[in-house]
């Protein structure tokens, strides 16, 4: 086919697919793959076109929806009749694969075909401090300084958290992840909103996934992953509901090919093939610590165990970090404020301050109603309260 007749047929097939509002009420065509995804469509677009060019009776049609969204759209019966879904946040696919709405066309409930892990992200030229490890995130020096996206709204921020939880195990986990709130600025609204405030200058640091900050290095944003790096695998799968089981086989089956993976490679994507042949082609640009992780067992990531307690863990985090993110950032300001005091004061305050008073056993035991959030909401903030107390003895002193 002559490039311009290509480039032309192409950009008719962008139009077809990234057609969503029609999505709502039409239904859907005998020849109409539908894809529910949280990719955004400079992830997408090389995958879907080069599929399309091979079936081009097919036409595609692409919803773009954050993970805990359309995990909730689909369990709730699949009324649009996606056929595929297709994310980074593994244990989706296991929320959905116990609530019975995926559709085994030949690959099990899902398939994984690509791998990523968890760190942050800043943009040069940049002289201020550049962390080297998680621990590093806590310095004083970055206070108000880091961002990071809401787990109600993004499939990465739910796994950067796991990928904490499931290093450092429950408490301490948790002494991390609410010490990290007294050094956010901001609790985006989604991932690429952590990227685009980097962009703008608005924070030095943001927690984001690899291929995410990757993509955007011709744009200044450079890349650390976390250690131990984790290896988190994206997946993709049918849905039950769909129209169009056989299109769904062969879209995952192009995807697991080798010129499927290869597409993975490409600068837009940046994403690690599943398959290791091709994967090898990225030779000594994919990070040493990468390479090692994808060896060695314990370095991945446990979906079952993420989604088990899915809810859970966004449900804590609405509850700790965010609902009164404004008020345990000031009285980690204030604590770190306070001289001449003895150490096990301070100490006391801060044991306070990184408390998660909800085990684990118990927070997977507890309904998941509204009188729940409810309760961790109050427990939280009589924490908080019961601080604010204590920091203002320390400051008399």
């Amino acid at each position: 086919m002559h490039w311009g007749m290509q480039n032309r047929y192409l950009k008719h097939i962008l139009v077809v697919i990234w057609v969503t509002t029609a999505l709502a009420m039409t239904p859907a065509s005998a020849n109409e793959l539908r894809i529910i995804t949280s990719y955004q469509s400079d992830m997408v677009d090389p995958i879907v076109q080069a599929f399309a060019l091979r079936h081009p009776d097919l036409s595609i049609r692409l919803l773009n929806k954050n993970t805990h969204a359309a995990v909730d759209e689909v369990l709730a019966g699949n009324e649009r009749h996606f056929d595929i879904f297709w994310a980074s946040a593994p244990e989706a696919f296991v929320v959905l694969d116990e609530g019975e709405r995926l559709n085994d066309v030949g690959h099990g409930a899902f398939m994984d075909f690509a791998y990523s892990a968890v760190g942050w992200t800043w943009r040069t030229p940049y002289d201020g401090y550049v962390p080297q490890e998680w621990n590093d995130l806590l310095d004083p020096v970055l206070v108000q300084d880091i961002a990071i996206s809401h787990p109600l709204r993004s499939g990465t921020t739910h796994s950067l958290l796991e990928t904490i939880l499931q290093d450092r195990g429950w408490q301490a986990g948790w002494a991390w992840i609410l010490e990290l709130a007294g050094q956010l600025n901001t609790i985006s609204a989604r991932s690429y909103g952590v990227l685009e405030g980097i962009e703008n200058g608005d924070f030095s640091i943001g927690l984001t996934i690899d291929f995410l900050a990757l993509t955007r290095s011709q744009r200044g944003l450079v890349f650390r992953y976390g250690r131990p790096v984790i290896v988190i695998p994206a997946r993709i799968a049918a849905l039950q509901g769909g129209s169009q089981p056989v299109a769904a086989h062969a879209f995952m089956e192009f995807i697991l090919s080798p010129e499927g993976q290869r597409i993975l490679l490409n600068t837009d994507i940046r994403r690690i093939p599943v398959d290791p042949e091709v994967r090898a082609e990225l030779a000594e640009s994919l990070d040493p610590s990468i390479r090692a992780a994808l060896n060695f067992s314990w370095s991945r990531y446990d979906p079952e165990l993420a989604a088990h307690r899915y809810w859970q863990i966004n449900q804590l985090f609405e509850a700790f970090v965010a609902r009164d993110l404004l008020l345990r950032r000031e009285l980690w300001r204030r604590l770190r404020s306070v001289n001449d005091v003895p150490a096990s004061e301070i100490d006391r305050v801060r044991q306070l301050l990184t408390w998660m008073p909800i085990t684990e056993h118990q927070a997977l035991s507890t309904p998941q109603d509204r009188e729940t959030l409810l309760e961790w909401a109050e427990r939280s903030h009589r924490i908080l309260r019961d601080v604010k107390v204590l920091i203002r003895e320390l400051e008399r002193q």
